[in-house]
């Protein structure tokens, strides 16, 4: 075999292994524990972006007296148990409580339907911890939420100041979006926040220079307008923990800017409304 063959072939394999790499999940089960009122959940999670998802049928099936059916028709899974009714759509990224629509992230994975830990004990009312040395989540059942309260646990972490600056980001980048696409800019500049490779406060994400303005809106002054009553609510629901753009850092319009960097040397996460968004 020649050395351009040999060459060729350690491509191929390395490429190939770099595409299994992104198509596993971030970590494995055993990483990430999760107890129920003291009792260890037994069953698959998925970790991707420092978010824990549960399977719904196998989370539900676990807390007992709930009934999960697939809806071929609608494209969807339902849990119910005692008049609840819980719909979650992967095709739609939403999961509906008696009639209220949550946008949230829905993955599928060798054919089960995940939904963030923080969601489904959002929605069912159950409170959350989470014990960091030894990465388990800590669900109680009698938490203090009301049942479809909402689709995160309700937290007063974040100040006036975040939900100030976040809605009129949000405003600014994305007025005339649905509410999912405004929640995800939201998301964006948390996931920053979060991040160790940028600032830790929602303004000087949004006024952060290190590598020139992140946002057109800081240049031209639109950052300043007041925000719309469904940009505050986005903001508001990003806040409590509500994601529909898993852990992306960046976002573009591709009507208003090619991207290139963002395109080039990032990775591809999803589209919502007119803008794509990136890891």
């Amino acid at each position: 075999m020649s050395k351009n063959q040999k060459y060729q072939n350690f491509c191929a394999i390395f490429f190939a292994l770099v595409l299994w790499c992104m198509l596993t999940p971030a970590a494995a089960a055993e990483d990430v524990c999760v107890h129920v009122d003291g009792t260890a959940y037994p069953g698959e999670l998925l970790v991707r972006q420092g978010t824990t998802y549960l399977p719904v049928r196998g989370f539900f099936e676990f807390l007992g007296g709930w009934s999960v059916d697939w809806d071929s028709a609608g494209g969807y899974a339902v849990a119910e148990k005692d008049g609840v009714r819980i719909a979650v759509s992967p095709a739609a990224q939403t999961a509906q409580m008696d009639g209220t629509v949550h946008p949230v992230p829905v993955l599928s994975d060798e054919g089960r339907i995940y939904v963030p830990l923080r969601t489904l004990a959002g929605l069912l009312g159950y409170g959350v911890g989470w014990e960091s040395g030894c990465k388990t989540a800590l669900i109680d059942t009698g938490g203090t939420t009301a049942p479809g309260q909402d689709a995160s646990v309700l937290s007063s972490a974040y100040s006036e100041d975040d939900l100030y600056w976040l809605s009129r980001i949000i405003h600014a980048e994305a007025q005339g979006e649905s509410l999912a696409g405004q929640i995800a800019v939201g998301n964006v500049i948390l996931n920053r926040v979060a991040s160790s490779e940028y600032p830790n406060t929602v303004y000087d994400v949004i006024f952060d220079r290190k590598n020139g303005v992140q946002f057109t809106p800081v240049i031209n002054g639109a950052i300043y307008c007041t925000p719309s009553e469904t940009s505050r609510t986005a903001a508001e629901q990003a806040l409590k923990g509500v994601n529909t753009a898993g852990g992306a850092l960046f976002f573009f319009n591709p009507s208003l800017t090619q991207g290139s960097w963002i395109a080039g040397n990032r990775t591809y996460f999803t589209t919502i409304g007119c803008h794509v968004f990136y890891l």
